[in-house]
């Protein structure tokens, strides 16, 4: 369970460093960018993937360039978005992200749609509309603004990180190693990043240098014990998938609007609930349907 612990704790610490990013100056495409140093840093000394083979990757290029785009641009995404709606809700639309991957897995996948998962994915676009809900303002005008900001900043949220799990799930499915694809993935995003902040002629910053040699340690601490604790349940995976889900929703929260005074209203807090009650329906439901089956 520790191993599960640290994930989420990791995971909520990189909303923290987001969070932080506009008191500090940190430019957050700078950090996100060193982050990727780290992370193909750590991800070759820790998981030794074996990248002699090439031409095992040829035939994916599309895939991982895909992955080189969102990788980073997920980052961004999300540093962006707890900076303009919040922790607390852009964490829960991170988690939420997972019913993209699920719906893929019908309509690409053909998985068979089950009464736990149809009603989970019901729940879970009522969580999302409660997430997206703000109240009325002072001018009809500014909540307008207000709530297409949120709208747009959770929806993309949701997408960049959805995408990136069905492609990670197309991957899987062909055989790739785990550690090969995410080193080849984390090589791609530091290349395509890099490139981009030299043809802006960046300045760089030291804070931002040093929150992205943060940033990538937190990401990588996060994915290595997330991998551990799949190994150390690996009889459960639906305890690991539900509990880092929940675990980071709920942290989130409690930091979020205890810590950093972040307003949410009943409405939110309700679709919190929904987030939380959808991820535990959608694996735990899947348990019992196996169970089920083998009655």
């Amino acid at each position: 369970m520790q191993f599960l612990i640290i994930s989420i704790v990791c995971s909520v610490a990189v909303s923290i460093l987001f969070k932080l990013a506009r008191k500090y100056r940190i430019q957050i495409i700078q950090a996100v960018a060193v982050n990727y140093v780290v992370a193909i840093a750590c991800t070759l000394y820790f998981l030794k993937p074996n990248l002699g083979n090439w031409s095992q990757y040829g035939h994916h290029w599309l895939l991982f360039a895909l992955l080189g785009i969102l990788f980073p641009l997920g980052f961004v995404v999300l540093g962006k978005a707890i900076e303009r709606v919040g922790m607390v809700k852009t964490d829960a639309a991170q988690r939420l992200s997972v019913f993209l991957s699920i719906l893929a897995a019908f309509l690409i996948f053909h998985e068979v749609l089950t009464l736990s998962k149809m009603i989970s994915i019901v729940l879970a676009f009522m969580a999302l509309v409660c997430l997206l809900y703000h109240p009325g303002q002072s001018s009809k005008k500014a909540a307008g603004q207000s709530l297409g900001q949120t709208v747009f900043w959770l929806l993309l949220v949701l997408v960049c990180y959805g995408s990136v799990d069905i492609i990670l799930k197309i991957l899987a499915k062909s055989g790739q190693a785990f550690s090969s694809v995410l080193c080849v993935a984390f090589i791609l995003s530091a290349l395509f990043i890099f490139t981009y902040l030299l043809l802006k002629r960046t300045v760089w910053q030291a804070v931002s240098i040093l929150a992205g040699l943060i940033l990538g340690s937190l990401n990588f601490i996060n994915i290595l014990f997330y991998i551990k604790a799949h190994q150390a349940y690996s009889q459960h995976p639906a305890l690991v998938f539900a509990g880092m889900n929940l675990g980071v929703i709920t942290l989130a929260t409690l930091l979020g609007t205890g810590i950093f005074r972040e307003k949410i209203n009943a409405v939110n807090i309700v679709g919190i609930i929904l987030a939380l009650v959808a991820l535990t329906g959608l694996f735990y439901g899947a348990d019992i349907q196996l169970w089920l089956s083998r009655r």
